[in-house]
């Protein structure tokens, strides 16, 4: 059986609305205007206030522009706005989110609020998929690890091409344009180990 349709989508609003939440909390830490967030990522002001107002259904490329305007990986923009200080984050918690281009369905699976400078994230990825990130540098430095679970990805860091089977894993640091691709016609599954300081917590602000 497919593996993608073990994975339960849960209700489009509710992750766009995370998401929203936590690209407006991330940019006001920061202390970042909507023109200032726009020029450092090269995604539109419009389309950066339809994100933060929840009317949008971002890609993952975009959502990987505003990740590198704000020098965090991506998968901070999908941590709970406000998490519980729990070291288990349990299944039912972990919402699987769905590239609305290529299909691929991503899912955050390590504890958003105990303050650990490393994220766990499972991939699933389509038969055929193809996805390329723009991806620019961060300070400070983020280090990430592929690693292949089942199936085989073609991953592009820069000039280097990789070739990974089941079992194979890729060290990287962000900075270089990546693209990852299925030559296969089976789902891949993989997992994308981040070591990068904490996300600002979310907090009330006006």
């Amino acid at each position: 059986m497919d593996t993608l349709s073990t994975m339960r989508e849960p209700p489009l609003p509710s992750l766009n609305d995370r998401i929203a939440r936590r690209v407006r909390d991330l940019r006001a830490a920061r202390g970042l205007s909507l023109d200032a967030l726009a020029t450092h990522c090269g995604v539109s002001r419009s389309m950066i206030s339809l994100i933060e107002r929840g009317e949008s259904s971002p890609t993952a490329v975009l959502l990987e522009k505003l990740a590198t305007g704000l020098h965090v990986p991506l998968a901070a923009l999908f941590d709970a706005p406000q998490p519980a200080p729990d070291p288990v984050a349990r299944a039912a918690g972990q919402l699987p989110w769905r590239d609305p281009h290529s299909g691929y369905v991503r899912r955050n699976v390590s504890p958003s609020g105990v303050g650990s400078p490393i994220q766990i994230v499972e991939v699933l990825f389509p038969p055929r998929a193809r996805v390329a990130y723009e991806t620019g540098a961060r300070e400070p430095l983020i280090h990430q690890q592929v690693w292949v679970l089942d199936g085989t990805i073609e991953v592009d860091v820069g000039d280097e091409h990789h070739r990974l089977n089941a079992g194979d894993c890729l060290a990287h640091t962000l900075g270089r344009p990546m693209t990852y691709h299925n030559p296969t016609r089976k789902t891949a599954r993989y997992a994308v180990v981040i070591a990068a300081p904490p996300a600002a917590p979310a907090a009330s602000r006006r």
